[in-house]
């Protein structure tokens, strides 16, 4: 076997691997919008009329036959009243932050649904984006204090 050949294979097992990770990633976001829907007691033709997407795209999703959009995935989003980053991490879209001691609480929290979990993260990130915004006009005041002396 050459080197061309050896080369050839690895590229064939590289997009293979790729593939069955995207194609889990499908199955994945399918099962989590499922039970989402479930666990808020929405049929599906519910969500469909909602959200404006087709109640058999959303079938089709939520087996793992189709992958949806961004765009998609933010009407869903909305219709559950979840977060769409959430779900852009679980299609691959987005990666996944790095979790803090606050976030590693919550997602262990046994007696917790996952949409309280999701609904305290939301909250919690919105309050630390909201600190972020204060923070930085703060420092550019300092800097800017500091450089007139």
């Amino acid at each position: 076997m050459t080197k061309a050949d050896k080369s050839a294979e690895k590229v064939e097992k590289a997009v293979e691997q790729v593939g069955q990770a995207v194609g889990q990633a499908v199955d994945d976001i399918g099962s989590y919008i499922r039970s989402q829907r479930e666990s808020a007691q929405v049929s599906l033709r519910q969500l469909a009329k909602v959200t404006g997407v087709s109640n058999p795209y959303l079938s089709q999703v939520e087996r793992g036959l189709r992958k949806p959009s961004a765009e998609i995935l933010q009407q869903i989003a909305k219709g559950l009243r979840i977060s769409a980053e959430a779900l852009y991490v679980k299609a691959g879209i987005l990666d996944e932050r790095p979790a803090s001691a606050v976030t590693d609480a919550v997602l262990a929290d046994p007696l917790l649904t996952e949409r309280q979990k999701q609904v305290l993260l939301d909250i919690y990130q919105s309050f630390r984006r909201e600190s972020d915004v204060a923070v930085a006009p703060a420092a550019d005041t300092v800097t800017t204090e500091e450089q007139g002396k």
